[in-house]
């Protein structure tokens, strides 16, 4: 079961960047990085006052502020930013690098210490993207640099929020991450809103409700319980599927050419973060993330 929200999860996330691809064709980045959330946080609203969902503690707060910092604003913000100038198939082959970061995220959340093979393949994955990128341009874009922003703010998110998700459950984490964050969010979309141009296709609004709706809000809800049930690591090595499915959207329907740099990149960052799997990870005499804080 764990496995399966996980997975459920991942197929939700794998639009992400096609959907985000053709919203910012035409709508401003920041207004679609930030707008999602704004909009998300009404969705999260209305859905925390249904289930009469009891306000997180002091402790719980801090943890979703960390969770809001990585999926709520890093990662809609720079990926939104990036795909201005880079393809969906390009980004899918860079977060490719996301399940070894999050394994990373986690384990140091979690007090665990990773071996020295673990670390190396994890190095291992992100030559092989940096190489990926210089190859397709002069030299790494700001985009690169952007998607790999997003990439390292995800990962702690999603580390952060699979552990909180134990003892708050996974829809409450994002509903109450992307709620406490409306104070921010939604000023910074009415700004972006005001100084640009919202008249758009029907595609692009429709890519921009798709990230409001599942991106930022209910693709988590499997997901986060995945992660909670099943363990952030492991769990979190799904995500393995997410470029290949990305790359199959990207193909189908944007019509975006798949070339063999970047078939080879994904196959090359699929081994190295397979090959962090395989190594060796012992755990300290730390108790785990959520249980430690009092």
């Amino acid at each position: 079961m764990p496995a399966f929200l996980g997975f459920l999860g991942v197929l939700a996330f794998s639009f992400t960047l096609p959907a985000t691809r053709v919203a910012v064709e035409e709508l401003d980045p920041t207004f679609v990085g930030i707008g999602r959330e704004a909009l998300a946080a009404l969705l999260a609203g209305a859905i925390l006052l249904a289930a009469r969902a009891p306000a997180p503690t002091r402790r719980q707060v801090r943890s979703l502020a960390i969770v809001a910092a990585g999926v709520v604003f890093g990662w809609p913000l720079f990926s939104a930013f990036a795909l201005r100038g880079l393809t969906s198939a390009h980004s899918a082959v860079i977060i490719g690098i996301l399940p070894a970061a999050t394994a990373v995220a986690a384990v140091v959340r979690a007090g665990e210490h990773p071996s020295r093979g673990f670390w190396l393949a994890s190095l291992a994955g992100l030559a092989s993207v940096l190489v990926f990128a210089a190859t397709q341009g002069a030299g790494i874009s700001v985009g690169d640099l952007q998607i790999l922003a997003a990439v390292a703010l995800g990962s702690i998110g999603y580390a952060e929020g699979g552990a909180l998700a134990r003892e708050m459950g996974g829809w409450r984490v994002i509903c109450w991450a992307v709620l406490l964050s409306a104070p921010l969010t939604i000023p910074i979309a009415a700004i972006a809103a005001a100084g640009s141009d919202l008249h758009a296709g029907g595609d692009q609004w429709l890519g921009f409700a798709y990230v409001t709706v599942v991106s930022a809000l209910i693709g988590f809800f499997p997901w986060y319980a995945g992660l909670a049930r099943g363990g952030v690591a492991k769990i979190g090595q799904i995500q393995l599927l997410q470029p290949l499915l990305t790359l199959a959207w990207s193909a189908w329907l944007l019509d975006e050419h798949i070339g063999w740099a970047t078939i080879v990149a994904s196959i090359a960052v699929l081994a190295s973060v397979v090959a962090t799997q395989r190594t060796r990870v012992t755990q300290s005499s730390l108790p785990p993330l959520v249980t430690s804080r009092r």
